[in-house]
């Protein structure tokens, strides 16, 4: 059974909703966001980042002449909505403002103010399973501008640090042509020992002691990863339209990056011209369980051993 409650405070991040079904919980920010700020089992770790002062706002000259004097943009940590490719201020909502809901059945819809000058209004969805570990995250951006739109719905979560992402590679036997895209950001160190680059995995470790951030980005094809924090594995799940739809970055369905105080668990949709008053829509889905045996990250046969057993 699903039940729904306002919590008055979490944190420094104000009114949240509460949606849990006695065995995960998950905590979105109403007064500002929105974010899904804790997504755990009940009394457990907190696989989402929710440490706000971590996180620098932006609010420089080039950013208040396209927003306004006295905004500013803050990454709060936790999972959001953004619209890809990425810009600069564009991208940069400040949703700092209320949220609105709607309680449903199964979880709430949160709906922040639109965004006039980017000429979108997003939605966020959560819709908890009753009985189970497992939640889906629906994510719909709605073009409210007169002219086309050509974008990518994007799912960041933002998650604690300490742990290590499995990034399973793509398997199809192409013959003479590449099988995987991977994009790699400018500021990316591939010799980093935090990146393990397997045969069939590829694994990043978030490091509370790396100062310099990595980012990565796949066309993955079975659209799932693995986030292990100590002994929970967040897994996420998502469509993708892999070799007939476009996708941004060089044709990224997933991207991940990570610094000293966090790691992003990135999702994507394809990349695609929005009509005026048409919504495009990502939607994820989002499980919780326990690790069932030691793994060495950095060793395919043991990574395969231990997904074997979930």
């Amino acid at each position: 059974m699903v039940s729904i409650r306002e919590i008055d405070s979490f944190k420094n991040y104000g009114k949240c909703l509460c949606v849990s079904n006695g065995t995960i919980e998950a905590y979105v920010t109403v007064d500002i966001g929105p974010r899904i700020i804790r997504f755990g089992y009940v009394g457990g770790q907190n696989i989402m980042c929710s440490n706000r002062d971590a996180f620098p706002p932006k609010d420089d000259k080039e950013f208040t002449d396209y927003f306004g004097e006295g905004k500013k943009w803050e990454n709060l940590a936790g999972h959001r909505i953004w619209v890809s490719p990425e810009a600069y201020p564009d991208t940069y909502y400040p949703d700092l403002e209320p949220v609105d809901y709607e309680i449903t059945e199964y979880g709430a819809v949160f709906t922040p103010g639109v965004e006039k000058e980017n000429g979108v209004a997003k939605t966020l969805e959560i819709k908890m399973d009753p009985d189970d570990a497992n939640m889906q995250v629906i994510m719909k951006v709605k073009n409210i501008s007169d002219k086309a739109k050509k974008f990518s719905v994007w799912g960041l979560s933002v998650s604690e640090k300490g742990g290590c992402l499995i990034i399973p590679m793509n398997t199809k036997d192409t013959g003479l042509l590449s099988n995987r895209i991977i994009s790699v950001w400018p500021y990316t160190d591939m010799s980093s020992d935090r990146i393990y680059w397997g045969r069939k995995y590829v694994t990043l470790r978030q490091d509370g002691n790396a100062a310099e951030p990595i980012k990565l980005g796949f066309d993955l094809d079975c659209g799932t990863v693995y986030y292990c924090l100590n002994d929970d594995i967040f897994c996420k799940r998502f469509d993708t339209k892999h070799p007939y739809a476009e996708y941004p970055d060089g044709g990224c369905s997933f991207e991940t990056y990570t610094n000293e105080n966090m790691i992003e668990v990135e999702s994507l949709s394809e990349l695609k011209s929005v009509q005026p008053g048409e919504v495009s829509e990502l939607t994820e889905s989002w499980s919780l369980c326990k690790r069932p045996c030691d793994i060495d990250f950095r060793n395919d046969s043991s990574i395969e051993n231990m997904l074997s057993k979930l």
